[in-house]
């Protein structure tokens, strides 16, 4: 009887086999043959990147910067005329805009895909507000939309609305003087974590309706360099398979990265991301597993150079920017309008 190896499973199970691993034991299986490698690469799941969307400076044409392909598409979408984008998960935008035909100037929120061109308008919200964010599509069960809103130095209000009811549900919460005032949000595992311009983290459930402020010191770059100008410009908090993470640049320097510790209750800096790509920008920010070889491990700015080819990052393997280290002024007054953006996963219909 002759020996069998494991290089003779048949086809059918090692397809099935490959096909259960993530992305990381995917590669390492690939390098035990010939044959392994060329079903682990036929199975492989590699993660969609992200594209950059830019709001024109003029009309209602959009382009969206894909960093894998390197290639721009454009759109046109009048929808989006006379709106500000608050916030984008999931392919989805939030929208805003003031009603000024009222006393009051009303806001008016609503859901938008550009790419499907699905609109869900959301209640009126006749109250000022900080920050707004929500859950996840509207197409999935559970979207929750949530509005942040500084009343005093030891108050705020959160306002939350899912899809289809007629009104917002506003409670106000004692909050502390260093969490009073709020510019990212994430969610994460159930929760929405609100990161304050100085660097102390809140917390907020939807389904229970609580506030806590974690005792959490925040990362001593972040208490030390605050200033009115420059808060909403050198931070970036990023969600990745419930971890937090806190991207924090200032003067030209190399990104500094902390990832929270719920379990020591403190922000670890860390030196690697152990391949993950993290996709930064002031209105929402991104994380994918794996997107290319050349990609992992690195930080990627709303900035493209080069005439719209390269992307700026930063590499933690290389620890320097690409695509030249004088990349370092990534962050300017205009690429507040850029802000990255889950693509179709079929785009070919509209390229």
């Amino acid at each position: 009887m002759e020996l069998q190896t494991w290089a003779d499973l048949p086809a059918e199970v090692l397809e099935l086999f490959l096909s259960r691993l993530d992305v990381g034991d995917n590669i390492r299986a690939s390098a035990v043959c010939k044959r392994w490698c060329s079903v682990a690469t036929s199975v492989r799941v590699v993660d969609q990147s992200p594209w950059l969307m830019y709001f024109p400076k003029n009309g209602n044409c959009y382009d969206f910067y894909d960093p894998v392909q390197r290639n721009t598409y454009s759109l046109e979408l009048p929808e989006l005329d006379g709106y500000r984008v608050c916030y984008t998960k999931d392919g989805w935008l939030l929208l805003n805009r003031q009603d000024w035909r009222r006393f009051d100037g009303n806001h008016i929120f609503s859901l938008f895909n550009p790419f499907t061109r699905d609109l869900i308008t959301l209640p009126s919200f006749d109250r000022t507000y900080q920050i707004a964010a929500f859950s996840c599509a509207p197409t999935s069960t559970g979207c929750v939309i949530l509005i942040f809103r500084r009343v005093s130095s030891s108050l705020v209000a959160i306002s939350t609305c899912y899809p289809g009811e007629k009104e917002w549900t506003t409670v106000s919460y004692d909050t502390v003087l260093s969490c009073s005032m709020c510019d990212k949000i994430v969610f994460s595992n159930g929760l929405f974590y609100c990161l304050s311009h100085t660097g102390w983290l809140g917390v907020f459930d939807p389904l229970e309706r609580t506030w806590n402020v974690l005792q959490v010191p925040p990362p001593k770059c972040l208490a030390e360099r605050y200033t009115v100008k420059n808060w909403s410009k050198e931070k970036f908090m990023i969600e990745h398979k419930e971890n937090i993470f806190a991207v924090h640049i200032c003067c030209g320097e190399d990104p500094v990265i902390f990832k929270l510790d719920l379990i020591l209750k403190e922000w670890k800096e860390v030196r690697t991301l152990d391949g993950v790509t993290l996709f930064a920008s002031f209105l929402s920010s991104h994380s994918r597993t794996y997107v290319t070889g050349i990609m992992r491990n690195s930080v990627y700015f709303p900035k493209v150079r080069f005439y719209g080819k390269r992307c700026i990052s930063f590499s933690l393997d290389d620890r320097r920017y690409y695509p030249s280290e004088q990349c370092r002024d990534r962050v300017e007054p205009n690429t507040f309008e850029n802000f990255w953006i889950e693509p179709p996963k079929d785009f070919t219909g509209w390229m």
